[in-house]
């Protein structure tokens, strides 16, 4: 049986703060160009995962979309969010 892809789309939003409060508004803008934001700033991410594999006789799938997008949010998703608010 032939390989099949699959190429699945995760949408994230997230938020950074590049804002030294020390700083002029001139000196922030300097350092962090467009992102420098005393109230946040935000960005819209669309992540693609693409697998692949031979489908199952009887389903015909390769992965339950549904584990898959469970996958991406608790292994790389949420870390990355998770990670941008700690960091922050």
């Amino acid at each position: 049986m032939a390989t099949v892809y699959i190429t699945r789309r995760e949408h994230f939003n997230a938020a950074h703060k590049l804002w030294v409060e020390s700083w002029t508004a001139e000196q922030n803008l300097e350092r962090f160009g467009k992102c420098a934001n005393p109230n946040w700033h935000g960005h819209n991410f669309n992540l693609f995962v693409t697998v692949k594999g031979t489908p199952d006789p009887v389903t015909g799938l390769i992965v339950d979309l549904k584990e898959l997008s469970l996958m991406i949010r608790e292994l790389v998703t949420k870390r990355l969010i998770t990670r941008t608010l700690i960091l922050m």
